[in-house]
């Protein structure tokens, strides 16, 4: 009788157990989840001349908080959106700095910019009570003077707020990172095409797995590699390999493997950092080992196909100018010349080289002069003859100012500018000035500001990738020309004066 006693006591508290296990079990699915939100983000040109600090970060307005801060952003946005769809998600929205005036053309962020809003975030997240998570949009290209690893150090600062919770982070295609950052954070996702369609889609899948992470059915591990490579931005272009292929191989391994996510930063070459170059992070559910293989399978292929992705070069000003007028001459229209390696906006030599080859019906969108933008509205009016020098004196790069004299044919504001202006010159020529640097990513900027689309032969943009989106993916242009002109962004790194970047860096260690 002692023996069946004991039998059933035993049984039922193998029940109980059970029954408490499985409540808990539901009440970890069930529980409303509180994570919080936050970005700052910043791809910082080291060469540029101006430092990035207080008043640029909050040139465009003071740091979001609250509710506003869940609306920062593509990253940010998707990263709601999935959270709000899973749902038992309670998003708590952190102190978010802005986008700093000039974006990537600002040079070192100030450390006092940086410690203002480390320490603002900080706080904001110790005063918000109780989190499961959090989740950063950073982009992974900063620099801050005294500080050689920016993004490590934040979530430094904000982890000794929020304690033994998981911190999920997206970057962008060009950060700049290495293991310290993986070391302080559980989980990183980077974006895979450049121009960066998939921005949203890597904030639903950081919320999908933090979501996982948190209840318990997922438990991130992490490796890191350095393949020891360096690429200027114009050769990053996903729609071609070695980039494609790059990029092609880490979906191949995240489709052969279950809950396996495997990012490439291609990094971000204007950046005179110790971490600078392509960057590995790898993301298994509890599996070391198969990171740690997959990370060095894709170091590997990336130092295997280094010298057609970073040892390129392209033709210089004169030369791309004359091959641009040749597929013109040949009807190869429109043409699309992109000079990427101007940081301001301001260099105007392409401007000069198209006009010394006596060039017709071209398009220079745009160049950045705060100057002649400021002097034409004391001086002018839409309709007026004027003569306006551009350019010149953005960077030392940026050539000599160029003297243009024609028709003012549009200054008006545009978009987020006051005042825009418009110059109508030579042959069907035009000119388009704005106060700061404005990448043209497609088309839409034509028609508004007067511009007839159809008559022109050469569009001049100043922009690295982006542009293919709105130029070549839809078919627009005919003829797309990469041109190597002077600047703080060449393809040619040897021409930069790097101090702080590793010695043993491809193309850079073969010079």
């Amino acid at each position: 009788m002692t023996n069946r006693r004991q039998y059933y006591i035993t049984a039922l508290a193998l029940i109980l157990i059970g029954l408490f296990v499985i409540q808990e079990f539901r009440n970890r699915d069930t529980k409303t989840l509180r994570i919080a939100v936050a970005s700052f983000l910043h791809e910082t040109c080291t060469f540029c001349p101006n430092e990035t600090g207080i008043e640029e970060w909050e040139f465009y307005g003071p740091p979001r908080i609250g509710d506003d801060a869940l609306n920062s952003g593509s990253y940010v946005r998707g990263f709601v959106d999935r959270c709000k769809e899973l749902g038992g998600v309670e998003l708590v929205g952190i102190y978010s700095p802005r986008g700093a005036k000039g974006g990537s053309s600002g040079s070192w962020i100030t450390a006092e910019a940086f410690d203002k809003y480390s320490v603002a975030m900080a706080d904001d997240l110790k005063n918000v009570g109780k989190l499961d998570g959090l989740y950063l949009s950073l982009h992974g290209a900063m620099a801050v003077t005294g500080v050689p690893k920016p993004e490590a150090e934040l979530v430094k600062r904000l982890r000794e707020a929020v304690g033994d919770i998981p911190i999920f982070i997206t970057l962008d295609l060009h950060a700049n990172e290495d293991h310290e950052l993986s070391d302080v954070a559980d989980a990183v996702f980077i974006v895979k095409r450049y121009p960066h369609y998939d921005s949203r889609w890597q904030g639903e899948r950081a919320a999908r797995i933090l979501v996982r992470t948190i209840r318990g059915t997922y438990r991130p591990v992490m490796a890191t590699r350095k393949p020891g490579v360096i690429t200027p931005s114009v050769f990053q272009w996903t729609g071609e390999s070695p980039a494609m292929e790059i990029m092609e191989r880490a979906r191949r391994w995240e489709s052969r493997q279950k809950d396996v996510f495997v990012s490439v930063a291609f990094g971000f070459a204007y950046a005179d950092v110790p971490d600078v170059g392509a960057t590995v992070m790898v993301v298994t559910n509890n599996d070391q080992e198969l990171a740690d293989r997959i990370a060095d399978d894709m170091k590997e292929y990336i130092w295997r196909v280094r010298e057609n992705f970073a040892g390129k070069l392209l033709p210089k000003t004169k030369e791309g100018v004359k091959i641009a007028l040749e597929a013109a001459r040949l009807g190869n229209t429109p043409v699309v010349i992109a000079d990427h390696s101007d940081r301001s906006g301001n260099s105007s030599q392409i401007l000069e080289e198209l006009i010394n080859q006596e060039a017709e019906n071209f398009c220079i969108t745009t160049i950045s002069d705060s100057i002649a933008i400021e002097k034409l509205a004391k001086e002018a009016k839409a309709g007026d003859r004027v003569m306006v020098t551009v350019g010149g004196y953005g960077d030392e790069f940026a050539g000599s100012p160029v003297s243009i004299e024609g028709k003012l044919s549009y200054f008006d504001e545009y978009k987020h500018f006051d005042h825009v202006a418009v110059v109508q010159f030579g042959q069907n020529n035009w000119l388009i000035i704005t106060p700061l640097l404005h990448q043209v990513t497609n088309t839409d900027i034509f028609e508004p500001l007067g511009i007839p689309l159809d008559k022109l032969d050469i569009i001049v943009l100043k922009s690295r990738v982006h542009f293919r989106r709105g130029y070549f993916e839809n078919g627009f242009a005919s003829s797309i020309v990469l041109v190597d002109a002077p600047g703080i962004g060449p393809a040619d790194l040897s021409t930069l004066d790097y101090k702080n970047i590793p010695k043993n860096i491809y193309p850079l260690s073969e010079k």
